[in-house]
């Protein structure tokens, strides 16, 4: 498997690393929180086609890659974005493979904001939904049935420590049915394994972004006389960080990767790619806040607004455990009761 990237691709990243440190700078973090969205930069992203270009031409969109939305998401995950991104692109492919026109064209029209729950339902009650506190409509696989779920006036906001637009939401009469049984099952599984994939690319980049942070503070704090960074307290947990973001960043490629090339070990690979990913960021980070000592534990220090929103990520499906049960399912087999 061959990970350079293609000259379309490298200025597929430098046009969104540059949109990116323009619209989602740490004050523009800091003033979306506590909801956590910042429509501007919503709207800045609605304009380059971020939802258009998870889409295959046939329907509608520009056809790009797997891979492609990857590295679109490291950047994401670099600026810890405030806006639903993933689960907007995830929502709209499913709405596309389910044959909902009418709800993907309002997606892509801006008319509409259409968020992913990668948790599954049961019952009325669809606990911290990520984006759902912004959004009109909510995908979900409930009790067999995939679901498009309006929540306008149907939400409870959920206040949280990574500042997320997390609400819980109610399924009404109103929800309308995209697909059950099989079916369902197959679709839910299919953007689940894209939302994994793509939140671990996400966390690979905040967790790189964390390293950066913490080693040019190192560089610029000193201590008895020279830069703390030459202390083998500080730079060898470091080092391991820069290592497990660079691993973590080849496996969520490597996952991506897999939608076109092994088709058959995408589950596998995308939950082992946002285990080890989330692994990564949440280590990274809680190493790089020390490494900046009091600083780091201030609100007005950049490394917390890392340190808190990657945990809320990756926690809105579960911690490493349940990802790595889903790796096991699809490797041997699901265990039954």
């Amino acid at each position: 498997m061959d990970l350079t990237l293609t000259e379309e691709q490298r200025q597929l990243v430098d046009s969104f690393a540059a949109l990116f440190t323009r619209e989602s700078s740490s004050d523009r973090v800091r003033a979306a929180e506590p909801l956590g969205f910042d429509r501007q930069l919503w709207e800045a992203l609605r304009g380059t086609g971020v939802i258009d270009m998870a889409l295959a031409e046939a329907d509608g969109g520009w056809g790009a890659s797997v891979t492609d939305l990857a590295l679109v998401a490291e950047q994401f995950g670099r600026t810890v974005a405030s806006v639903p991104m993933i689960e907007a692109q995830v929502a709209a492919r499913i709405l596309a493979a389910a044959g909902d026109g009418e709800g993907l064209a309002a997606a892509l029209e801006g008319r509409s904001l259409v968020t992913f729950a990668p948790r599954q339902g049961s019952g009325a009650l669809l606990p911290v939904v990520p984006g759902a506190a912004v959004a009109d409509t909510v995908v979900v696989f409930v009790d067999g049935q995939l679901l498009a779920v309006p929540i306008s006036g149907a939400r409870q906001k959920v206040a949280n420590l990574g500042s997320m637009p997390l609400a819980d939401v109610v399924v009404g009469t109103d929800a309308a049915v995209l697909a059950e049984d099989g079916d369902a099952r197959r679709l839910y599984d299919e953007a689940l394994n894209l939302w994994l994939t793509l939140t671990a690319s996400a966390l690979a980049g905040a967790a790189a972004k964390a390293v950066e942070m913490a080693a040019e503070y190192a560089r610029q704090r000193h201590a008895f006389g020279t830069p703390i960074g030459t202390f083998q307290a500080v730079s060898h947990p470091l080092a391991d960080s820069a290592t497990a973001a660079d691993g973590a960043r080849l496996l969520a490629l490597e996952a991506a990767c897999a939608f076109e090339d092994e088709p058959q070990r995408v589950t596998e690979l995308a939950a082992m790619a946002f285990a080890f990913a989330y692994e990564s960021a949440r280590d990274a980070t809680r190493r790089s806040l020390h490494i900046h000592g009091g600083y780091g534990f201030g609100m007005e220090g950049d490394i917390q607004l890392f340190y808190r929103r990657v945990r809320g990520w990756a926690l809105v499906f579960g911690d490493a455990n349940v990802a790595l049960d889903r790796v096991a399912d699809a490797r041997y087999g699901v265990v039954s009761a």
